[in-house]
């Protein structure tokens, strides 16, 4: 789901046709015009957001808000007022709520190219490593080369300042770290723009710190490149999602009769006969071990995780304690899309109760009970990470615990308390044409667990690290084939 969201920046509305040829990025609107779009987003915000005040105060909101109307003094291209929105936006600890690029702006990308910062990071607490390089003919930034500075500024200090610009639910920074990590040109180009060149601090092969110069990538010059770049950026969203599903959700099984099942997204068609044929699969090989591998999977849709827990849970269950809204009218429809849509689906599936909020009734009561013929009883590893979120983490949370499950990795980045989702209808505001991921119902996975803005902890911890990025080896991965050897030979020996 979020994938689809966060690609939505460049892409969104790539497959409609060239609409914005008098469009320039360079184009500023006026300040009276940014300020009443950052007085109606705090009202629809007010009036619809399930889950404003859950990590923030109203004080703290109010005075977020303020302080993004004191800072626009003059006009501001798209880009730099979508700076300032996401800095406000991120304040909510909600990660469904993201600041999206206008359609415009989305579309002239389409045909236009900019120079980028040329490097691929692995991104963690104050860790950069070196994933990939657009200048090909660079021999010094290699696979897992470690970054301390760049341009000036520390590691840590960079992290932290891009983290400022992303949503995340409650506080669990590693989606952050995540997020960055697969689009880590785009968040430096808009969070501190480009210079000419990029001056570079490195740990070389000997652990020496020294200092190189990069210069920015430029895909207008690479024929290659500008032909791959159009192609994909012709693709719909829910191209981009089936094109996901078709290339990750795949089942394996190794030479011990292991299962290995890649999830990549829980959207799309299908999911319901893949799991099926799945477990088919898995009952006739008699693999007594599952790897279930959930580290790209960002979620999708929440009945399709319902499904699959149903074939490894061992006793019934809800899909959460809570799933409700403020309201089922949305107050500002005309500037809320597909507002209709939302609204008759709300009307159908939503009652308010005696706290005033209006509850999704199925999500809360209906009991999903487990498969019975193609059940698997066996041992459950799952392999999480910070891009875990949404759909999946909710997946994680339901089996978090059995006896059967060990849960291996980072911590998710979905919420481990829960999240704010089930809908999620765009802002487009009237001014900047920006777009705002609205989510409509909050969800609370287990209203007994402490609401601490954490991610799902993992049962073994298995973080990153620059030598296993360097020798393109999977330390999490290796984990599993350890536990499942161990399980073996303890087995063998009783």
């Amino acid at each position: 789901m979020l994938y689809a969201v966060i690609a939505a920046m460049l892409l969104s509305a790539c497959s409609a046709s060239l609409k914005s040829a008098g469009y320039s990025p360079a184009h500023k609107i006026a300040p009276g015009g940014l300020k009443d779009d950052v007085v109606l987003l705090h009202k629809i915000f007010e009036a619809d957001h399930p889950s404003l005040y859950w990590y923030t105060s109203k004080d703290s909101i109010d005075a977020y808000f303020k302080e993004t109307l004191g800072s626009i003094h003059d006009s501001l291209t798209e880009m730099q007022f979508r700076s300032r929105l996401s800095w406000l936006v991120a304040k909510i600890h909600c990660g469904h709520t993201s600041v999206r690029s206008s359609k415009e702006y989305a579309r002239y990308f389409t045909h236009h190219r900019i120079p980028q910062f040329p490097l691929e990071m692995k991104v963690w607490g104050d860790s950069m490593v070196v994933t990939g390089n657009a200048i090909r003919t660079d021999t010094v930034f290699k696979r897992g080369t470690v970054i301390t500075s760049i341009n000036g500024m520390p590691g840590k200090m960079l992290i932290d300042s891009l983290c400022q610009f992303i949503s995340t639910d409650g506080y669990a920074d590693n989606f952050k770290y995540q997020l960055l990590s697969i689009y880590f040109p785009l968040f430096y180009n808009l969070s501190f723009g480009l210079s000419n060149t990029n001056v570079i601090t490195y740990i070389d092969k000997s652990g020496i710190e020294k200092t190189a110069i990069l210069q920015n990538y430029r895909p207008v010059k690479d024929t290659t490149h500008k032909q791959v770049n159009i192609a994909i950026a012709r693709l719909t969203r829910r191209q981009l999602k089936e094109a996901r599903k078709r290339n990750g959700n795949n089942l394996s099984f190794d030479s011990s009769n292991t299962a290995y099942l890649q999830l990549v997204t829980f959207s799309g068609k299908g999911l319901r006969q893949l799991f099926r044929n799945s477990f088919e699969k898995i009952k006739e090989r008699k693999a007594r071990n599952l790897v279930i591998d959930l580290r790209a999977n960002s979620g999708g849709n929440i009945g399709a995780g319902a499904n699959l827990t149903r074939y490894l849970a061992d006793s019934p269950f809800t899909v959460a304690d809570s799933v409700s809204a403020i309201t089922h009218n949305l107050k500002y429809s005309r500037y809320i899309h597909p507002a209709l849509v939302y609204k008759m689906m709300m009307a159908l599936s939503a009652r308010k109760k005696a706290d005033g909020r209006y509850h999704f009734g199925y999500l809360e009561h209906h009991k999903f009970n487990p498969k019975k013929s193609l059940h698997f009883n066996g041992n459950i590893y799952i392999i999480q990470g910070g891009f875990t979120f949404s759909a999946a983490s909710m997946f994680v949370s339901h089996l978090k615990g059995q006896s059967n499950v060990t849960i291996i990795g980072e911590e998710s980045g979905g919420g481990n308390y829960g999240n704010s989702s089930v809908h999620l209808p765009s802002i487009v505001l009237p001014n900047s044409h920006l777009q705002i991921v609205l989510p409509v119902y909050r969800i609370v996975n287990d209203g007994k667990r402490l609401k601490d803005g954490r991610g799902i902890t993992p049962d073994i911890y298995v973080p990153p690290s620059s030598d296993a990025i360097r020798r393109g080896i999977d330390p999490k991965m290796q984990k599993v084939r350890e536990l499942i050897k161990e399980r073996k030979n303890n087995t063998a020996a009783h």
